[in-house]
């Protein structure tokens, strides 16, 4: 796993383009429409309206060069996983050292992260702890809050 690169599934890679397209047709003008009628009001140096709609369209522009940048350099990862080994797609249930409770996570691309859904990032400290190893292996990280936690590998689908 390369740390600089972001990893997408083919559906995240979709939503992510009909995102792109909505911002920069739809919301696009949307924003012009504002300005225009902000300007309209008169004095831009106290237009309230004219200031949020600057802002809008700053908060825009950069979404969409986000966008694009994330979708011409993001790899397209299978969610096919077949291995034995931990990779981006990958479902991982896992047991915390000292804990019965196990839990259940797939591995994704940072941008596609949710924990409430089960998502793990392959960027977060177990994401990258988990990445590449196998059933039954331990694996150990420092937490964010800097305590050392330690997980054993119980399946891979």
């Amino acid at each position: 796993m390369t740390p600089d690169i972001d990893y997408l599934s083919k559906e995240k890679h979709k939503e992510l383009e009909k995102e792109l397209l909505q911002l920069k047709t739809v919301r696009r003008q949307e924003i012009a429409n504002d300005l225009e009628f902000a300007k309209s009001l008169g004095d831009l140096s106290e237009n309230a309206e004219y200031q949020q709609a600057r802002e809008a369209q700053a908060k825009l522009e950069d979404r969409i060069n986000q966008l694009e940048v994330l979708l011409k350099s993001a790899v397209i990862v299978s969610s096919k996983h077949k291995s034995d080994s931990i990779n981006i797609g990958s479902i991982v249930e896992v047991k915390k050292e000292g804990s019965s409770d196990m839990q259940k996570y797939q591995l994704v691309g940072s941008e596609e992260a949710d924990m409430a859904a089960g998502k793990l990032s392959i960027k977060s400290p177990l994401g990258e702890a988990l990445y590449e190893k196998k059933r039954g292996e331990v694996v150990s990280f420092k937490a964010p809050n800097g305590q050392q936690l330690a997980y054993t590998i119980v399946s891979i689908e």
